[in-house]
């Protein structure tokens, strides 16, 4: 039977056990997909540890990429044999073999690796409806500064490249200063240890005293207060994900002083249909195949490793993606 990374109640990494599980023929709307690459990612934690609660048993992941074994009545757009990718709950991608709603998944362009595909399309797809969708009331020209949070990460190394592609002035932040200049190699004009430095002063500084446009953060409580101050009048706070903790409740007053407008984004919302998944996909492989945006794999395990792969992603260790292989 296909092995599968399972865990039976919320906890730490030692919850995650490699069990057996039968898998049988998909249903009405779904396909049965053999992966050959499985992406990792922050919402994995949070979703294991539970800051985000889910019915148990739960197989987590939600990214991945392989090959479509068998698909279900009224699946159109995909057959046996089809290269396939996707981003899409229900979690489950933990697996060498899995059912799922056909809906977010997406043919893989041959010329598009599965370690690849494996490793942008949660990522990938994240920050094309960021840069792409979620934008500030006076909207993004190029020459614009945006403040990007963990800017080495798999989403950040993508948005740095995407945005200097559409001409945008990208200051990034990160842990250290091997992942700023990380950064700095895949297009941010600017990169800031907020370890040392005080991001909010630098981006003053950088800014002539303006402030950006928009702030993306993925980090949470702990960037949460500076970012508001790096926002010009009529700023956007752009909040994605909570990596350092949940932002703790605030009054709205707060954003009166300069009119701030304030979102929590989630990639399910923008992908809730067939044709704006497919839609926000073909722009992220466009820019992919362009050359415009290379992915990085900075790790590899293999599936049975999945306890050390979620301890050097909790621990900040990574850098780029990072893929569980089958």
């Amino acid at each position: 039977m296909p092995l599968t990374v399972q865990i039976a109640r919320h906890g730490g990494i030692e919850e995650m056990k490699l069990i057996d599980l039968p898998v049988g023929e998909p249903g009405p709307g779904q396909i049965r997909i053999r992966h050959h690459a499985i992406g990792l990612n922050y919402i994995d934690v949070y979703q294991r540890s539970g800051l985000y609660q889910l019915p148990m048993p739960l197989t987590l992941g939600m990214e991945g990429a392989g090959v479509i074994e068998a698909v279900g009545e009224g699946v159109m757009h995909l057959k046996a044999g089809d290269r396939a990718a996707y981003a899409s709950n229900p979690p489950g991608s933990y697996s060498e073999v899995r059912i799922m709603p056909a809906q977010a998944v997406c043919k893989l362009p041959d010329d598009i690796s599965f370690d690849t595909g494996a490793a942008m399309m949660l990522k990938g797809l994240t920050a094309q409806y960021l840069l792409r969708k979620t934008l500030p009331v006076e909207g993004l020209q190029p020459g614009d500064h945006i403040l990007w949070h963990a800017a080495a990460g798999g989403v950040g190394l993508i948005a740095c490249q995407w945005a200097k592609a559409l001409g945008y002035q990208l200051i990034a932040t990160a842990g250290s200063e091997e992942k700023c200049a990380l950064a700095l190699a895949n297009g941010a004009v600017h990169a800031i240890n907020y370890r040392v430095d005080d991001f909010a002063a630098r981006v003053r500084e950088i800014t002539g005293g303006q402030g950006v446009k928009v702030v993306y953060d993925s980090v949470g409580k702990d960037t949460w207060d500076k970012s508001l101050e790096c926002l010009r009048p009529l700023g956007l706070m752009a909040s994605f994900g909570n990596a350092s903790g949940p932002v703790p409740p605030f009054a709205p007053g707060i954003l009166a002083p300069k009119c701030l407008y304030v979102t929590r984004a989630t990639l399910f919302v923008h992908i809730a249909t067939r044709e704006s998944c497919q839609k926000m996909a073909d722009d992220l492989f466009d820019v992919v195949r362009s050359g415009q945006v290379k992915i990085h794999i900075d790790q590899r395990f293999p599936l049975d490793q999945v306890q050390a792969a979620h301890r050097a992603l909790e621990a900040r260790q990574t850098t780029g993606s990072t893929v569980l292989t089958v």
